[in-house]
């Protein structure tokens, strides 16, 4: 793994632009704009590298998968947070039923310098970002800057034969919508559901938009109706299900939840038990269930416990995007339990290239691993602010 520096093509602006990331700058809080695409630098691999990664990404998959098994099993609900009878039905009942119910992707977020295993920060396992630059503009830049070359990278293809297979578990009658919040001010979900939209388009699948907020309730019928009152009865939402479940329409999603059975009358991409993976608590029981694992990290939901006097560790909320909210505690410092609750994960400092602190986003396509995206922060924590960088394997 090495990064190396470059000179970015002519206009590379609007040739990304054109290719679907209608965001490649980022307001910074002094009011300048920065590339958020930066191909000012790439990074290479090894192909025995990325074949080594490629198998940590699907072992932890089938690890992640045993773990909400776990949950389910042990009613461990409650360590997730998930104190509503109701949803902790629903996602049961989802879990048990997911042969049925059609499941696309995920990301993972893992600390990896080169010279050892991959560590898992997280699992973006609901409403992943940052696929539309992972699956395209960095393909084509590959294609142009270093032709002949390999990238770690077959999502496109991969998502559109996930979406052909999974055709016969959608209910019939009526398009697959693709919803995002319309307070989406960046573009940045508006372009991963144009994007998964389109790739359900070739897979050969009806599909028609919608935002969350234009999605409206029959009081008549006891439906979800668009707004031209005709009845959604399956819609892929890049809208995290913790809100799903809370907010004033929460009663009637999980009144009418489709979860396989054929009973209900909406079904909702992602399913409902991806709310077992895309909680930080997953990493606690993860650490549980495979202590000393080579690629995870000590993680616990009670405290701290030893990380706070040995390696140092990061207190991250269960739920959240983009680092919000994490904090991180260097070696000795006091332990300190947050209010709110949280998951204490070992300290692994994001390594350094140049300055620049590196975490690789790992994408799972259903089961199988399906490429990378590779983000740069100025700090230990990557936030709204980080870079995407392409890559290439040499």
């Amino acid at each position: 793994m090495e990064r190396r520096t470059l000179t970015p093509r002519p206009g590379w602006q609007r040739i990304v632009e054109e290719q679907g990331l209608i965001y490649p700058l980022t307001r910074h809080p002094d009011g300048s704009l920065r590339p958020y695409w930066d191909e000012s630098a790439y990074y290479v691999f090894s192909l025995p590298e990325i074949e080594a990664l490629e198998e940590a990404v699907e072992e932890l998959h089938r690890m992640c998968l045993a773990a909400a098994e776990y949950i389910v099993a042990e009613d461990r609900f409650a360590d997730l947070g998930i104190t509503d009878p109701r949803v902790a039905r629903a996602v049961a009942e989802s879990w048990h039923r997911r042969a049925e119910l059609p499941s696309l992707y995920g990301r993972f977020d893992l600390r990896y310098d080169g010279t050892g295993p991959a560590r898992l920060l997280e699992y973006n396992a609901d409403t992943p970002t940052s696929l539309v630059e992972a699956a395209s503009p960095q393909w084509f830049w590959m294609e142009e800057r270093f032709p002949g070359a390999d990238q770690w990278n077959s999502l496109h293809e991969r998502l559109v034969d996930a979406w052909r297979k999974q055709a016969g578990l959608l209910p019939p009658g009526g398009p697959l919508y693709f919803a995002h919040s319309s307070a989406d001010e960046l573009g940045e979900d508006l372009m991963t559901v144009a994007y998964l939209k389109e790739t359900a388009e070739q897979a050969g699948l009806e599909t028609d938009w919608i935002t969350m907020e234009e999605i409206g309730w029959d009081r008549l019928s006891g439906r979800f109706v668009d707004n031209r009152l005709r009845f959604i009865r399956s819609v892929f939402k890049l809208y995290p299900w913790e809100w799903l479940t809370t907010d004033r329409f929460a009663g009637h999603v999980l009144a009418t939840l489709d979860n396989g059975g054929g009973t209900g009358s909406t079904l909702w991409i992602e399913p409902a038990w991806k709310m077992l993976l895309s909680n930080k608590a997953l990493l606690a029981v993860l650490w549980e269930l495979y202590p000393g694992h080579p690629n995870l990290l000590p993680a616990y939901l009670d405290g701290p416990r030893e990380l706070a006097g040995t390696t140092g560790y990061v207190a991250k909320p269960l739920l959240g995007r983009e680092g919000a909210g994490v904090t991180v505690h260097e070696p000795g410092a006091d332990p300190a339990v947050r209010d709110d609750p949280c998951c204490y994960q070992q300290l692994a400092p994001l390594p350094s290239f140049d300055g620049n602190h590196v975490v690789l986003g790992a994408w799972v396509v259903e089961n199988e691993a399906a490429g990378l995206g590779i983000r740069e922060s100025s700090g230990l924590v990557t936030d709204e602010y980080a870079r995407f960088l392409p890559h290439v394997i040499l």
